[in-house]
Protein backbone atom coordinates (compact mmCIF):
# COMPACT_ATOMS: atom_id res chain seq x y z
CA UNK A 1 0.00 0.00 0.00
CA UNK A 2 1.48 3.52 -1.02
CA UNK A 3 2.40 5.49 1.78
CA UNK A 4 0.38 9.05 1.78
CA UNK A 5 2.13 12.01 0.79
CA UNK A 6 3.62 14.33 3.16
CA UNK A 7 1.65 17.10 3.77
CA UNK A 8 3.40 20.69 2.70
CA UNK A 9 4.72 22.73 4.81
CA UNK A 10 2.89 25.89 7.16
CA UNK A 11 4.47 28.44 5.49
CA UNK A 12 5.10 31.10 8.37
CA UNK A 13 6.54 34.92 7.38
CA UNK A 14 7.62 37.12 9.79
CA UNK A 15 7.24 40.13 7.66
CA UNK A 16 8.44 43.23 9.97
CA UNK A 17 6.52 46.40 9.11
CA UNK A 18 4.18 45.88 6.11
CA UNK A 19 1.64 49.10 5.17
CA UNK A 20 -1.97 47.62 5.24
CA UNK A 21 -2.75 48.22 1.73
CA UNK A 22 0.54 45.97 1.01
CA UNK A 23 -0.42 43.09 3.61
CA UNK A 24 -4.27 42.67 1.94
CA UNK A 25 -2.88 42.21 -1.88
CA UNK A 26 -0.84 39.78 0.02
CA UNK A 27 -3.51 37.90 1.36
CA UNK A 28 -5.58 37.96 -1.40
CA UNK A 29 -3.27 36.61 -3.66
CA UNK A 30 -1.99 34.08 -1.06
CA UNK A 31 -6.00 32.87 -0.98
CA UNK A 32 -6.43 32.69 -4.24
CA UNK A 33 -3.40 30.07 -4.42
CA UNK A 34 -3.06 26.29 -2.94
CA UNK A 35 -0.80 26.63 0.41
CA UNK A 36 -1.44 27.54 3.77
CA UNK A 37 0.67 30.14 5.38
CA UNK A 38 0.79 32.36 8.68
CA UNK A 39 1.91 36.29 7.95
CA UNK A 40 3.04 37.98 10.91
CA UNK A 41 4.26 41.49 11.19
CA UNK A 42 3.37 45.27 12.23
CA UNK A 43 1.36 47.67 10.51
CA UNK A 44 2.33 51.68 10.33
CA UNK A 45 -0.26 53.28 12.31
CA UNK A 46 -4.02 52.63 10.69
CA UNK A 47 -7.17 52.34 11.37
CA UNK A 48 -9.41 50.07 9.60
CA UNK A 49 -12.88 49.62 9.35
CA UNK A 50 -14.19 46.05 9.03
CA UNK A 51 -17.68 45.39 7.09
CA UNK A 52 -20.37 46.07 10.15
CA UNK A 53 -17.81 49.00 11.23
CA UNK A 54 -19.94 52.22 12.10
CA UNK A 55 -18.86 55.52 11.39
CA UNK A 56 -19.55 57.33 14.25
CA UNK A 57 -16.88 55.03 15.93
CA UNK A 58 -14.18 56.57 15.04
CA UNK A 59 -13.49 59.96 17.07
CA UNK A 60 -12.65 63.67 16.60
CA UNK A 61 -8.73 62.28 17.23
CA UNK A 62 -8.66 60.36 14.33
CA UNK A 63 -8.16 63.13 11.62
CA UNK A 64 -5.27 64.71 13.67
CA UNK A 65 -3.55 61.03 15.05
CA UNK A 66 -1.56 61.14 11.41
CA UNK A 67 -2.71 57.25 10.95
CA UNK A 68 -4.48 56.01 8.05
CA UNK A 69 -7.98 55.21 7.59
CA UNK A 70 -9.09 52.14 5.74
CA UNK A 71 -11.76 50.67 4.58
CA UNK A 72 -11.14 46.14 4.84
CA UNK A 73 -13.28 43.34 4.02
CA UNK A 74 -12.70 41.32 7.23
CA UNK A 75 -15.53 40.80 9.76
CA UNK A 76 -16.53 42.92 13.04
CA UNK A 77 -16.25 47.21 13.72
CA UNK A 78 -13.00 49.48 13.70
CA UNK A 79 -9.83 49.02 15.32
CA UNK A 80 -6.18 50.25 15.27
CA UNK A 81 -2.81 48.65 14.41
CA UNK A 82 0.36 49.99 14.68
CA UNK A 83 3.83 49.46 15.76
CA UNK A 84 4.37 47.13 18.88
CA UNK A 85 1.33 45.61 18.06
CA UNK A 86 1.71 41.67 16.78
CA UNK A 87 -0.86 41.04 13.72
CA UNK A 88 -1.28 37.50 12.68
CA UNK A 89 -2.74 36.38 9.22
CA UNK A 90 -3.37 33.01 8.90
CA UNK A 91 -4.19 31.78 5.15
CA UNK A 92 -5.89 27.86 5.80
CA UNK A 93 -8.06 25.99 4.33
CA UNK A 94 -11.43 25.88 5.91
CA UNK A 95 -13.53 22.86 5.16
CA UNK A 96 -17.27 25.00 5.39
CA UNK A 97 -19.56 23.69 7.86
CA UNK A 98 -22.37 25.09 10.40
CA UNK A 99 -19.78 25.79 12.64
CA UNK A 100 -16.30 26.02 10.57
CA UNK A 101 -16.17 30.03 11.26
CA UNK A 102 -16.62 29.86 14.69
CA UNK A 103 -14.19 26.85 15.24
CA UNK A 104 -11.28 29.07 13.08
CA UNK A 105 -11.79 31.84 15.57
CA UNK A 106 -11.46 29.87 18.58
CA UNK A 107 -8.53 28.30 17.57
CA UNK A 108 -6.91 31.36 16.90
CA UNK A 109 -8.28 32.36 20.24
CA UNK A 110 -6.78 29.50 22.07
CA UNK A 111 -3.65 30.45 20.47
CA UNK A 112 -2.68 33.84 21.72
CA UNK A 113 -4.37 32.47 25.08
CA UNK A 114 -1.68 29.93 24.98
CA UNK A 115 1.24 32.26 23.94
CA UNK A 116 -0.04 34.76 26.27
CA UNK A 117 0.54 31.67 29.43
CA UNK A 118 3.78 30.62 28.35
CA UNK A 119 5.16 34.06 28.29
CA UNK A 120 4.41 34.32 31.68
CA UNK A 121 0.60 35.92 31.77
CA UNK A 122 -2.05 33.39 32.79
CA UNK A 123 -5.16 33.75 32.92
CA UNK A 124 -6.04 35.35 29.51
CA UNK A 125 -9.30 33.75 28.22
CA UNK A 126 -12.50 34.39 26.50
CA UNK A 127 -15.38 36.70 26.76
CA UNK A 128 -18.79 34.94 25.86
CA UNK A 129 -20.39 37.25 23.10
CA UNK A 130 -17.22 39.24 22.68
CA UNK A 131 -14.75 37.65 20.15
CA UNK A 132 -11.48 38.21 20.97
CA UNK A 133 -9.06 37.26 24.17
CA UNK A 134 -9.19 39.05 27.24
CA UNK A 135 -7.29 39.54 30.52
CA UNK A 136 -8.97 40.62 33.94
CA UNK A 137 -11.28 38.46 33.89
CA UNK A 138 -11.32 36.69 37.34
CA UNK A 139 -11.22 39.96 38.93
CA UNK A 140 -14.64 40.81 37.21
CA UNK A 141 -12.61 43.58 35.34
CA UNK A 142 -12.18 42.34 31.21
CA UNK A 143 -9.45 44.07 29.30
CA UNK A 144 -9.38 43.11 25.60
CA UNK A 145 -5.58 42.16 24.94
CA UNK A 146 -6.24 40.62 21.36
CA UNK A 147 -8.48 41.64 18.62
CA UNK A 148 -9.78 39.01 15.84
CA UNK A 149 -11.76 39.56 12.62
CA UNK A 150 -11.39 36.93 10.22
CA UNK A 151 -13.16 35.88 6.71
CA UNK A 152 -13.40 33.01 4.79
CA UNK A 153 -13.36 33.27 1.14
CA UNK A 154 -13.75 29.78 -1.06
CA UNK A 155 -12.67 27.89 1.44
CA UNK A 156 -9.68 29.89 2.39
CA UNK A 157 -9.26 32.04 5.15
CA UNK A 158 -7.78 35.47 5.80
CA UNK A 159 -6.93 38.28 8.24
CA UNK A 160 -6.60 37.08 11.35
CA UNK A 161 -5.88 38.22 15.13
CA UNK A 162 -3.94 41.78 16.43
CA UNK A 163 -2.40 41.53 19.80
CA UNK A 164 -1.02 43.98 21.73
CA UNK A 165 2.12 43.92 22.96
CA UNK A 166 3.15 47.56 23.66
CA UNK A 167 1.89 50.02 20.81
CA UNK A 168 1.05 53.28 21.45
CA UNK A 169 -1.66 52.89 23.83
CA UNK A 170 -3.04 56.20 23.07
CA UNK A 171 -4.14 55.66 19.45
CA UNK A 172 -6.99 53.63 20.89
CA UNK A 173 -8.82 56.81 22.21
CA UNK A 174 -9.37 58.05 19.03
CA UNK A 175 -12.19 54.86 18.13
CA UNK A 176 -14.59 52.97 20.09
CA UNK A 177 -12.49 49.69 19.90
CA UNK A 178 -14.72 47.17 17.92
CA UNK A 179 -17.49 49.06 18.90
CA UNK A 180 -16.94 48.25 22.49
CA UNK A 181 -17.63 51.42 24.48
CA UNK A 182 -17.79 49.94 27.90
CA UNK A 183 -14.86 47.81 28.28
CA UNK A 184 -11.01 48.89 28.07
CA UNK A 185 -8.29 47.92 25.97
CA UNK A 186 -4.98 47.02 27.17
CA UNK A 187 -1.10 44.92 26.03
CA UNK A 188 0.91 42.96 27.38
CA UNK A 189 3.57 45.53 28.98
CA UNK A 190 0.72 47.31 30.87
CA UNK A 191 -0.44 44.22 32.08
CA UNK A 192 3.21 44.17 33.40
CA UNK A 193 4.44 41.49 30.83
CA UNK A 194 8.14 42.16 29.81
CA UNK A 195 8.53 39.92 27.07
CA UNK A 196 9.48 41.35 24.08
CA UNK A 197 7.95 40.95 20.22
CA UNK A 198 10.75 39.33 18.99
CA UNK A 199 9.97 37.20 22.35
CA UNK A 200 5.92 37.19 21.45
CA UNK A 201 6.94 36.04 17.71
CA UNK A 202 9.08 33.10 18.86
CA UNK A 203 5.78 32.04 20.96
CA UNK A 204 3.58 32.57 18.29
CA UNK A 205 5.92 30.36 15.67
CA UNK A 206 6.65 27.46 18.16
CA UNK A 207 2.86 27.20 19.00
CA UNK A 208 1.91 28.07 14.90
CA UNK A 209 0.24 24.37 14.14
CA UNK A 210 -2.26 24.75 16.29
CA UNK A 211 -4.15 26.66 14.31
CA UNK A 212 -4.39 23.81 12.00
CA UNK A 213 -8.40 22.76 12.11
CA UNK A 214 -9.02 18.85 14.15
CA UNK A 215 -7.73 15.65 12.32
CA UNK A 216 -5.23 17.86 9.64
CA UNK A 217 -1.72 16.25 9.35
CA UNK A 218 0.22 18.44 11.67
CA UNK A 219 2.45 20.15 9.35
CA UNK A 220 6.49 20.86 9.75
CA UNK A 221 6.80 24.87 10.03
CA UNK A 222 8.43 26.35 7.14
CA UNK A 223 9.98 29.67 8.72
CA UNK A 224 11.09 32.54 7.11
CA UNK A 225 11.78 36.02 8.82
CA UNK A 226 13.25 39.31 8.34
CA UNK A 227 15.51 38.79 10.80
CA UNK A 228 16.98 35.28 12.52
CA UNK A 229 15.59 34.52 15.67
CA UNK A 230 16.33 35.89 18.62
CA UNK A 231 19.74 33.73 19.92
CA UNK A 232 21.14 34.26 16.68
CA UNK A 233 20.53 38.12 16.61
CA UNK A 234 22.17 38.33 19.97
CA UNK A 235 25.04 35.95 19.06
CA UNK A 236 25.95 38.44 16.08
CA UNK A 237 28.83 40.08 16.49
CA UNK A 238 29.10 43.97 15.49
CA UNK A 239 32.53 44.47 13.66
CA UNK A 240 32.76 41.25 11.47
CA UNK A 241 36.01 39.78 13.51
CA UNK A 242 39.11 38.51 11.24
CA UNK A 243 37.44 40.24 8.08
CA UNK A 244 39.42 42.33 5.83
CA UNK A 245 38.58 46.38 6.32
CA UNK A 246 37.12 46.32 2.89
CA UNK A 247 33.98 43.78 4.20
CA UNK A 248 32.93 46.04 6.96
CA UNK A 249 30.41 48.52 6.60
CA UNK A 250 28.19 46.17 4.49
CA UNK A 251 29.73 43.35 6.19
CA UNK A 252 27.88 44.47 9.05
CA UNK A 253 24.82 43.89 7.60
CA UNK A 254 24.86 40.74 6.70
CA UNK A 255 26.12 39.33 10.00
CA UNK A 256 23.38 41.04 11.40
CA UNK A 257 20.99 38.94 9.32
CA UNK A 258 22.65 35.73 10.80
CA UNK A 259 25.63 35.70 7.81
CA UNK A 260 28.86 33.91 8.80
CA UNK A 261 31.20 35.86 6.88
CA UNK A 262 34.35 34.17 7.27
CA UNK A 263 34.15 32.19 4.77
CA UNK A 264 32.91 35.22 2.22
CA UNK A 265 35.48 35.42 -0.86
CA UNK A 266 37.76 38.09 -1.34
CA UNK A 267 37.03 41.17 -4.27
CA UNK A 268 39.81 40.01 -5.91
CA UNK A 269 39.67 36.61 -5.87
CA UNK A 270 39.73 34.64 -9.57
CA UNK A 271 36.38 33.71 -10.02
CA UNK A 272 35.31 29.94 -10.95
CA UNK A 273 35.74 29.03 -14.87
CA UNK A 274 32.14 29.14 -15.19
CA UNK A 275 31.31 32.51 -14.22
CA UNK A 276 33.56 34.23 -16.70
CA UNK A 277 31.70 35.07 -19.73
CA UNK A 278 33.40 35.75 -22.76
CA UNK A 279 33.69 38.99 -24.50
CA UNK A 280 33.07 39.35 -27.78
CA UNK A 281 33.39 42.95 -29.42
CA UNK A 282 31.53 42.46 -32.73
CA UNK A 283 30.10 45.05 -35.27
CA UNK A 284 26.53 44.50 -33.91
CA UNK A 285 27.85 45.67 -30.34
CA UNK A 286 30.29 48.67 -31.74
CA UNK A 287 26.67 49.76 -34.05
CA UNK A 288 23.96 49.32 -30.80
CA UNK A 289 26.73 51.47 -28.83
CA UNK A 290 26.71 54.02 -30.98
CA UNK A 291 23.38 54.27 -31.45
CA UNK A 292 23.00 54.32 -27.49
CA UNK A 293 25.01 57.68 -27.50
CA UNK A 294 23.77 58.76 -30.28
CA UNK A 295 20.04 58.66 -28.68
CA UNK A 296 21.24 59.96 -25.16
CA UNK A 297 20.45 56.86 -23.98
CA UNK A 298 21.27 54.72 -20.99
CA UNK A 299 21.28 50.71 -20.68
CA UNK A 300 21.67 48.79 -17.59
CA UNK A 301 23.62 46.57 -19.68
CA UNK A 302 26.54 48.85 -18.71
CA UNK A 303 25.32 50.59 -15.73
CA UNK A 304 24.84 47.26 -14.21
CA UNK A 305 27.93 45.50 -15.50
CA UNK A 306 26.08 42.71 -16.94
CA UNK A 307 28.32 39.95 -17.68
CA UNK A 308 26.40 39.05 -20.42
CA UNK A 309 26.42 42.07 -22.63
CA UNK A 310 28.33 41.26 -25.56
CA UNK A 311 26.28 37.73 -25.55
CA UNK A 312 22.82 40.13 -25.43
CA UNK A 313 24.18 43.24 -28.32
CA UNK A 314 25.42 40.74 -30.34
CA UNK A 315 21.94 39.17 -30.32
CA UNK A 316 20.40 42.93 -31.07
CA UNK A 317 18.93 42.96 -27.36
CA UNK A 318 19.40 45.62 -24.78
CA UNK A 319 17.47 46.80 -21.71
CA UNK A 320 17.27 50.46 -21.93
CA UNK A 321 16.74 52.23 -18.81
CA UNK A 322 14.53 55.28 -18.09
CA UNK A 323 13.92 58.24 -15.75
CA UNK A 324 18.11 59.24 -15.66
CA UNK A 325 21.09 56.72 -14.45
CA UNK A 326 20.99 58.25 -10.72
CA UNK A 327 19.09 55.73 -8.35
CA UNK A 328 18.16 57.23 -5.07
CA UNK A 329 18.69 54.22 -3.13
CA UNK A 330 21.81 52.10 -2.27
CA UNK A 331 21.58 48.42 -2.61
CA UNK A 332 24.31 46.70 -1.44
CA UNK A 333 24.74 44.42 -4.72
CA UNK A 334 24.25 46.71 -7.38
CA UNK A 335 26.62 49.31 -9.55
CA UNK A 336 23.94 51.79 -10.85
CA UNK A 337 25.35 55.55 -9.99
CA UNK A 338 23.68 56.42 -6.93
CA UNK A 339 24.68 60.27 -6.09
CA UNK A 340 21.13 62.51 -6.51
CA UNK A 341 19.43 62.33 -9.55
CA UNK A 342 19.19 64.82 -12.05
CA UNK A 343 15.71 66.17 -13.61
CA UNK A 344 14.21 63.76 -16.16
CA UNK A 345 14.58 63.63 -19.84
CA UNK A 346 11.69 64.34 -21.33
CA UNK A 347 12.43 63.30 -24.92
CA UNK A 348 13.64 59.93 -23.69
CA UNK A 349 10.41 58.15 -24.41
CA UNK A 350 10.10 58.67 -27.83
CA UNK A 351 14.31 58.46 -28.06
CA UNK A 352 13.79 54.82 -26.46
CA UNK A 353 11.40 53.82 -29.11
CA UNK A 354 13.32 55.35 -31.80
CA UNK A 355 16.22 52.74 -30.68
CA UNK A 356 13.15 49.94 -30.75
CA UNK A 357 12.64 50.38 -34.02
CA UNK A 358 16.56 51.03 -35.74
CA UNK A 359 16.97 47.62 -34.04
CA UNK A 360 13.48 45.75 -35.25
CA UNK A 361 13.00 44.36 -31.51
CA UNK A 362 10.55 41.74 -31.33
CA UNK A 363 11.21 42.41 -27.26
CA UNK A 364 11.90 45.20 -26.13
CA UNK A 365 13.05 45.28 -22.11
CA UNK A 366 12.72 48.79 -20.30
CA UNK A 367 13.48 49.34 -16.85
CA UNK A 368 14.12 52.04 -14.29
CA UNK A 369 16.42 53.50 -11.72
CA UNK A 370 14.40 54.09 -8.54
CA UNK A 371 12.90 57.48 -8.11
CA UNK A 372 11.78 57.71 -4.63
CA UNK A 373 12.30 61.95 -5.06
CA UNK A 374 9.09 62.05 -7.53
CA UNK A 375 5.48 61.78 -6.23
CA UNK A 376 4.77 58.57 -8.56
CA UNK A 377 7.97 56.95 -7.58
CA UNK A 378 8.85 57.11 -11.65
CA UNK A 379 5.83 55.54 -13.17
CA UNK A 380 4.88 58.52 -15.35
CA UNK A 381 8.05 57.34 -17.44
CA UNK A 382 7.05 53.74 -17.59
CA UNK A 383 3.28 54.53 -18.50
CA UNK A 384 5.03 57.02 -21.41
CA UNK A 385 7.61 54.57 -22.70
CA UNK A 386 5.40 51.78 -22.95
CA UNK A 387 2.79 53.89 -24.87
CA UNK A 388 5.95 55.21 -27.35
CA UNK A 389 7.30 52.47 -28.20
CA UNK A 390 3.49 50.77 -29.04
CA UNK A 391 3.28 54.33 -31.56
CA UNK A 392 6.47 53.29 -33.19
CA UNK A 393 6.73 49.81 -33.67
CA UNK A 394 3.14 47.95 -32.37
CA UNK A 395 4.17 44.49 -33.09
CA UNK A 396 6.80 44.53 -30.24
CA UNK A 397 6.72 43.08 -27.19
CA UNK A 398 6.70 45.38 -24.08
CA UNK A 399 8.87 43.93 -20.94
CA UNK A 400 9.20 46.12 -17.96
CA UNK A 401 11.52 45.58 -14.88
CA UNK A 402 9.88 48.09 -12.35
CA UNK A 403 11.11 49.27 -9.28
CA UNK A 404 8.14 49.39 -6.34
CA UNK A 405 7.04 53.04 -6.69
CA UNK A 406 7.19 53.12 -2.70
CA UNK A 407 4.17 50.69 -3.06
CA UNK A 408 1.68 53.52 -3.81
CA UNK A 409 -1.15 51.53 -5.56
CA UNK A 410 -2.11 54.50 -7.67
CA UNK A 411 1.61 54.62 -9.34
CA UNK A 412 1.48 50.92 -9.93
CA UNK A 413 -2.11 50.67 -10.90
CA UNK A 414 -1.10 53.69 -13.76
CA UNK A 415 1.56 51.19 -15.09
CA UNK A 416 -0.82 48.24 -14.65
CA UNK A 417 -3.08 50.38 -17.02
CA UNK A 418 -0.23 50.23 -19.59
CA UNK A 419 -0.43 46.61 -20.42
CA UNK A 420 2.95 45.69 -20.82
CA UNK A 421 3.44 42.37 -22.24
CA UNK A 422 5.61 41.34 -19.01
CA UNK A 423 5.47 42.73 -15.39
CA UNK A 424 9.09 42.33 -13.97
CA UNK A 425 9.87 42.96 -10.53
CA UNK A 426 12.30 41.35 -8.94
CA UNK A 427 12.32 40.33 -5.01
CA UNK A 428 16.25 39.96 -5.27
CA UNK A 429 16.87 37.80 -2.26
CA UNK A 430 15.28 35.33 0.35
CA UNK A 431 13.15 37.26 3.51
CA UNK A 432 15.90 37.34 5.84
CA UNK A 433 18.30 39.32 4.02
CA UNK A 434 16.17 42.26 2.48
CA UNK A 435 17.44 44.40 5.19
CA UNK A 436 21.15 43.76 4.08
CA UNK A 437 20.84 43.64 0.63
CA UNK A 438 18.43 46.67 -0.53
CA UNK A 439 17.03 48.43 2.95
CA UNK A 440 15.23 50.81 1.21
CA UNK A 441 12.68 47.81 -0.19
CA UNK A 442 10.99 45.07 1.42
CA UNK A 443 10.05 41.58 1.21
CA UNK A 444 6.34 41.80 1.56
CA UNK A 445 6.18 44.92 -0.86
CA UNK A 446 7.80 43.36 -3.50
CA UNK A 447 5.38 40.18 -3.32
CA UNK A 448 2.30 42.64 -2.88
CA UNK A 449 3.50 44.96 -5.85
CA UNK A 450 3.70 40.88 -7.98
CA UNK A 451 0.08 40.06 -6.27
CA UNK A 452 -1.31 43.62 -7.60
CA UNK A 453 0.08 43.26 -11.17
CA UNK A 454 -1.32 39.62 -11.28
CA UNK A 455 -4.99 40.54 -10.10
CA UNK A 456 -4.38 43.18 -12.78
CA UNK A 457 -4.31 40.39 -15.41
CA UNK A 458 -0.66 41.07 -16.57
CA UNK A 459 1.58 38.61 -17.13
CA UNK A 460 4.57 38.22 -14.18
CA UNK A 461 8.24 37.61 -13.13
CA UNK A 462 10.43 38.33 -11.09
CA UNK A 463 13.92 37.36 -9.83
CA UNK A 464 16.54 36.15 -7.43
CA UNK A 465 20.54 36.68 -7.28
CA UNK A 466 22.27 33.61 -4.95
CA UNK A 467 25.71 34.39 -2.89
CA UNK A 468 25.20 36.54 -0.26
CA UNK A 469 24.70 33.97 2.71
CA UNK A 470 20.79 32.25 2.11
CA UNK A 471 20.38 28.70 2.76
CA UNK A 472 18.74 26.58 0.04
CA UNK A 473 15.87 25.80 2.21
CA UNK A 474 15.28 29.57 2.41
CA UNK A 475 15.54 29.95 -2.01
CA UNK A 476 12.68 27.09 -1.87
CA UNK A 477 10.64 29.43 -0.02
CA UNK A 478 11.15 32.65 -1.90
CA UNK A 479 10.42 30.82 -4.88
CA UNK A 480 7.23 29.03 -3.15
CA UNK A 481 5.94 32.88 -2.46
CA UNK A 482 6.56 34.09 -5.87
CA UNK A 483 4.82 31.33 -7.45
CA UNK A 484 1.96 31.80 -4.34
CA UNK A 485 1.49 35.41 -5.81
CA UNK A 486 1.12 34.04 -9.17
CA UNK A 487 4.12 35.26 -10.79
CA UNK A 488 5.16 33.49 -14.27
CA UNK A 489 8.43 33.70 -14.93
CA UNK A 490 11.49 33.40 -12.72
CA UNK A 491 15.47 34.14 -13.22
CA UNK A 492 17.77 32.83 -10.26
CA UNK A 493 21.41 33.66 -10.78
CA UNK A 494 24.64 34.39 -8.95
CA UNK A 495 25.19 37.54 -7.77
CA UNK A 496 28.93 39.08 -8.69
CA UNK A 497 30.42 41.79 -6.51
CA UNK A 498 30.92 44.70 -8.69
CA UNK A 499 33.07 46.55 -6.15
CA UNK A 500 35.16 46.06 -2.76
CA UNK A 501 32.21 49.06 -1.47
CA UNK A 502 29.42 46.45 -2.55
CA UNK A 503 28.32 43.12 -0.27
CA UNK A 504 30.58 40.24 -0.44
CA UNK A 505 30.10 37.29 -2.11
CA UNK A 506 29.73 34.30 0.45
CA UNK A 507 29.04 31.05 -1.75
CA UNK A 508 29.89 30.65 -5.30
CA UNK A 509 26.33 28.25 -6.04
CA UNK A 510 27.65 25.82 -9.29
CA UNK A 511 26.00 25.12 -12.11
CA UNK A 512 24.66 21.96 -11.36
CA UNK A 513 22.65 23.32 -8.66
CA UNK A 514 21.35 26.14 -10.96
CA UNK A 515 19.49 23.25 -12.61
CA UNK A 516 18.30 21.64 -9.68
CA UNK A 517 16.70 24.84 -9.26
CA UNK A 518 15.08 25.33 -12.44
CA UNK A 519 13.61 21.64 -11.66
CA UNK A 520 12.24 22.71 -8.72
CA UNK A 521 11.10 26.19 -10.27
CA UNK A 522 9.05 24.09 -12.88
CA UNK A 523 7.42 21.75 -10.34
CA UNK A 524 6.09 24.54 -8.52
CA UNK A 525 4.48 25.66 -11.78
CA UNK A 526 6.20 28.69 -13.23
CA UNK A 527 5.96 28.85 -17.00
CA UNK A 528 9.46 29.43 -17.66
CA UNK A 529 12.46 29.39 -15.31
CA UNK A 530 15.83 30.69 -16.15
CA UNK A 531 18.76 29.11 -13.79
CA UNK A 532 22.28 29.80 -14.51
CA UNK A 533 25.30 31.45 -12.83
CA UNK A 534 25.17 34.02 -15.59
CA UNK A 535 21.65 34.38 -15.44
CA UNK A 536 20.46 38.79 -14.61
CA UNK A 537 16.64 39.90 -14.96
CA UNK A 538 16.35 40.01 -18.79
CA UNK A 539 18.75 37.26 -20.16
CA UNK A 540 16.82 35.47 -22.94
CA UNK A 541 14.09 37.56 -21.54
CA UNK A 542 12.58 37.16 -25.66
CA UNK A 543 13.12 33.31 -25.10
CA UNK A 544 11.15 33.12 -21.92
CA UNK A 545 8.12 35.23 -23.07
CA UNK A 546 7.90 33.68 -26.43
CA UNK A 547 8.51 29.69 -25.34
CA UNK A 548 4.47 30.27 -24.38
CA UNK A 549 2.65 32.38 -27.31
CA UNK A 550 0.44 33.51 -25.08
CA UNK A 551 2.45 34.79 -22.78
CA UNK A 552 3.86 37.44 -25.48
CA UNK A 553 0.34 38.51 -26.48
CA UNK A 554 -0.71 38.48 -23.50
CA UNK A 555 -0.65 42.56 -22.24
CA UNK A 556 -1.02 43.63 -25.78
CA UNK A 557 -4.48 45.87 -26.24
CA UNK A 558 -7.03 44.46 -29.22
CA UNK A 559 -6.27 45.57 -32.49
Amino acid sequence: MARPAASPPLRVRVLGRVRYEEASALQHALVASPGEYLLLLEHPHVYTLGVRAKAEHLLEGVAASGAEVVRSDRGGDVTYHGPGQLVGYPILDIAMGKNALPAHVARIEQLVIDVLEELGLPGAGRLPGYPGVWVGLEEGSPRKICAIGVRVERGRSMHGFALNVDPEMSMFANIVPCGIADKPVTSTAAEGLGASMEEVVEAVVGRATSLLPPGRRRQGVERQSATPPVAVREAAPGPVRGAPVELRPLGRRLAASGVDLSAAHPVRERKPDYLRAPLRVSREVVGLRSLIRDLKLVTVCEEAGCPNLSECWNDGTATFMINGERCTRACGFCLVDTRHPLPLDPSEPENVAEAVARLQLAHAVVTAVARDDLRDGGAAGFVETIAAIRRRCPGTAVEVLIPDCKGDGGSLQAIFAARPDVLNHNLETVLRLQRAVRPSASYARSLSVLARAKAAGLVTKSGLILGMGESLEEVHGALADLRAVGVDIVTIGQYLRPSARHLPVVRWWRPDEFAALADVGRAMGFSHVESSPLTRSSYHARQAASSRPELALAGKPAS
